[in-house]
């Protein structure tokens, strides 16, 4: 019998509106692949609010069988954050969208994670479409099997096993 990888990590995921499926997975692998991690691994997906609707974020965690959560930007810029940028803030208002939306999924009791628990900061990648994504990763400081906080809102039509 195979032993079972504990899934404890969180993908915090950002993507330009209209980002293809490919490139978000691209993103990811990659991310993985520096932190010498497995999809396996993976607990949860997180984001902000305003990618609620996002063909690619809602079809990677139909994919990966993993539920996904989304922020709304006022949580997401009230975490504090390694990597914040400007650029993010005026199209989305908040500084971060990856690396805060793991943290927040990472966290318990409504709280976000400590910055301690953030394993890969912001990943950026820009795909063959054109478009760009970023991934950060952090791990779940609960084994709690819904990481996520009062003011986050979930696509409960993916179904975890």
């Amino acid at each position: 019998m195979t032993p079972q990888t504990d899934q404890t990590l969180v993908l915090g995921l950002g993507c330009d509106r209209g980002t293809a499926l490919a490139t978000l997975q691209e993103a990811v692998t990659q991310a993985l692949q520096q932190l010498g991690a497995s999809l396996n691994e993976v607990a949860t997906l997180a984001s902000i609010d305003l990618k609620a609707d996002e063909p690619a974020l809602l079809s990677l965690a139909r994919q990966l069988d993993c539920p996904i959560h989304f922020y709304p930007a006022a949580a997401l810029a009230a975490v504090p954050v390694p990597n914040p940028s400007t650029t993010v803030l005026r199209h989305t208002g908040t500084p971060s969208v990856s690396e805060a939306a793991a943290l927040l999924a990472a966290g318990a009791s409504g709280q976000p994670a400590a910055p301690t628990a953030l394993r890969l900061e912001k990943h950026r990648w820009r795909g063959a479409d054109g478009r760009n994504a970023t991934v950060s990763i952090a791990r779940r400081i609960s084994h709690h099997p819904c990481p996520c906080n009062k003011e986050a809102t979930h696509d409960d039509s993916i179904p975890r096993s």
